[in-house]
C-alpha cells in the first residue's frame, strides 16, 4: 500500500522536508520500508488549525450523520483488511496470522461499534422543586492521540472512534517506529465522508508529542505508551487543564489454581506472554501457579512452547515474528540475563535463534523462567518481550497479596473451575481489567484501562464516550425569582 508523504493534514498528504528524516524499518529484514520526516512547527500548526476548523463543522452534524461516516469507514477497513494487515506486519514484524485477525479488524470493530453509540449520546433529566434540570454531553474539541508501536492501526482506531463519535476532531501522532498504517486510517475516514481535517496524522518523536500535548488548541490528550512517557505527557497536559487518558504498561499477574483446566491455563499463559512476540501492555508476565500442579504445568508448558514456530512474519505458518527493533532485543536479552544471574531457573528459550532466516531480524526465542521470586528484576519490571516468569504459591490469600504488590495495575487473570473463587479473586485484584479462565481478550464493547501507575481513563465500551465528552447542566426555573433584594 503506497504512502504518499509523511503526514496527512486537512484531507490530504502533506510534507515538509525541513523536518528530521527517519526510516520505517521492517524488523524481520532490517530493510527500509519508507523514509519520513518529523513534523515541523509549521506542520503542527497546519494540523491543529485544520482540526479546529473541521471540529466545528463536525459538531454541527446530527449524531446519526456522524455515525454513517464511521460505519462507512469500518466497512472500508474490512474491505482492505488483507492489505492493511500486510502493511502492519511489514512495519511491526508481527506475524501475518495475527495481523489478519487482530489489527485492522479490531480497528474496524471500534469504528462500527462507536458508530452505533454516536446517536445514543445523551444526558438525563432531573426534577427539581420548582422546575427541572437536564444534562447533555458535548464534545471537548480537538483531541490529540499519541500511539505506541505494538498495535498501530488498532490504537489509532480505538482513539479516533469514540473521539469522533462524540463530535471531536483528532490530531494523531503514531510511534516513529510504526508510522504508516495511521495514514491509511486517515485516508479511509476521508473516503468515508468525514470533513477535511477531522482526522490528521503528524509524524515525529517525543518533541512532537510534547508540542501537541501543550498546544493551545488541544482539549484532550490520549496516550498509549510506557509509564515514564505517561508521566511526562500527563504533566504537560495538566499544565493547561487538558483532559487526559493514559493507557500505560504493567506487570500483570495471572493466577492458576490447582483446580484449573491445565491446558486452558497454559494456553492463556502462552497467549498472555508470547502473542505479538510478547509486546503487549496487558501481558500476564507474572504467572502464579499453585504448588500442587507446578511441575505438571511447567512440563506441559515447555512442551507447548517448543512447538512455537519462529520465522518470516509474512509466512502464514509463522507464530512469532521478530521484536520491533534490535534495541528492543538488547533490552529483552538484558532481562533474560538478569533472570539467570538472580537465580531463576531457565525452563526453555532464552536465546537468539540461529540460521540465515533469522540473521537480519530482531528475533528472540520464547522464554520461560521458573523458581522466580517476587523480588527478582524479571518479576518487578516490564520486559515487553516473550519472557514468562512462573512463581509458586500456596494459598488464595497469599497470592492475592503478592499479585497486588506492584505499582502497576493494568490487567489480571484467574484460572479456576471454582466459580465463586474466580469472582472473589478477580474482585480482590488491583487491576483495571480482569479475566476469568481466559486472557488478553479486548472486545470493543468492554472498557479497557488501568489503575495505579498503569494509567486512568478508559478505551472502548460506553465508558470511553465519557472520556471524550463533557457534561453541561442546564437548570430551568418554572416559577418567579425569589430575591431578598
Amino acid at each position: 500500500m503506497h504512502v504518499q508523504a509523511s503526514h496527512f493534514i486537512d484531507g490530504d498528504y502533506a510534507e515538509d522536508t525541513d523536518g528530521r528524516a527517519f526510516d520505517s524499518i521492517n524488523p524481520a529484514t532490517g530493510e527500509v520500508i519508507a523514509t519520513l520526516h518529523a513534523a515541523t512547527p509549521a506542520i503542527i500548526e497546519r494540523a491543529m488549525a485544520a482540526a479546529e476548523r473541521a471540529q466545528r463543522e463536525w459538531a454541527s452534524w446530527l449524531p446519526v450523520e456522524r455515525a454513517r461516516v464511521l460505519r462507512r469507514a469500518s466497512d472500508l477497513m474490512r474491505e482492505r483488511n488483507d492489505a492493511l494487515a500486510k502493511l502492519e506486519t511489514l512495519d511491526t514484524g508481527k506475524a501475518i496470522q495475527e495481523t489478519l485477525v487482530a489489527d485492522p479488524a479490531s480497528g474496524a470493530d471500534a469504528l462500527e461499534w462507536f458508530s452505533a453509540q454516536a446517536a445514543g449520546l445523551s444526558g438525563e433529566s432531573v426534577p427539581l422543586a420548582e422546575g427541572f434540570a437536564y444534562t447533555k454531553r458535548e464534545p471537548l474539541g480537538v483531541c490529540v492521540g499519541i500511539g505506541a508501536w505494538n498495535y498501530p492501526i488498532q490504537i489509532a482506531s480505538w482513539k479516533a472512534a469514540p473521539a469522533l463519535a462524540c463530535g471531536n476532531a483528532m490530531v494523531f501522532k503514531p510511534s516513529e517506529m510504526t508510522p504508516l498504517s495511521a495514514l491509511k486510517l486517515a485516508e479511509i475516514l476521508m473516503e468515508a465522508g468525514a470533513p477535511k481535517g477531522l482526522f490528521n496524522v503528524v509524524q515525529g518523536f517525543g518533541d512532537v508529542g510534547a508540542a501537541l500535548s501543550t498546544h493551545a488548541k488541544t482539549a484532550k490528550v490520549s496516550l498509549t505508551g510506557s509509564v515514564p512517557t505517561g508521566g511526562k505527557v500527563y504533566a504537560a497536559a495538566a499544565s493547561g487543564m487538558r483532559h487526559a487518558t493514559m493507557e500505560l504498561g504493567g506487570k500483570s499477574p495471572m493466577v492458576v489454581f490447582e483446580d484449573a483446566d491445565l491446558e486452558d491455563a497454559i494456553g492463556g499463559a502462552m497467549l498472555g506472554n508470547f502473542y505479538s512476540t510478547g509486546q503487549i501492555c496487558s501481558n500476564g508476565t507474572r504467572v502464579f501457579v499453585q504448588k500442587s500442579i507446578l511441575e505438571a504445568f511447567l512440563t506441559r508448558l515447555a512442551e507447548r512452547t517448543k512447538t512455537i514456530r519462529l520465522g518470516d512474519p509474512l509466512d502464514p505458518e509463522t507464530h512469532l515474528g521478530p521484536l520491533i527493533s534490535e534495541e528492543q532485543r538488547r533490552k529483552v536479552l538484558f532481562y533474560v540475563e538478569a533472570g539467570k544471574s538472580e537465580g531463576a531457573r531457565l525452563v526453555t528459550g532464552g536465546g537468539v535463534p540461529e540460521g540465515e532466516a533469522f540473521a537480519k531480524g530482531a528475533y528472540i526465542e520464547p522464554t520461560v523462567f521458573a523458581d522466580v521470586t517476587d523480588d527478582m528484576t524479571i518479576a518487578r519490571e516490564e520486559i515487553f518481550g516473550p519472557v514468562m516468569s512462573v512463581l509458586a504459591f500456596d494459598t488464595e490469600e497469599e497470592v492475592i497479596a503478592r499479585a497486588n504488590d506492584t505499582p502497576f495495575g493494568l490487567a489480571a487473570g484467574v484460572f479456576t473451575r471454582d466459580l465463586a473463587r474466580g469472582h472473589r479473586v478477580a474482585d480482590a485484584l488491583e487491576a483495571g481489567i480482569c479475566w476469568i479462565n481466559t486472557y488478553n481478550l479486548t472486545p470493543v464493547e468492554i472498557p479497557f484501562g488501568g489503575v495505579k501507575q498503569s494509567g486512568f481513563g478508559r478505551e472502548n465500551g460506553r465508558a470511553a464516550m465519557e472520556f471524550y465528552s463533557q457534561l453541561k447542566t442546564v437548570q430551568v426555573a418554572l416559577g418567579k425569582v425569589d430575591s431578598p433584594y
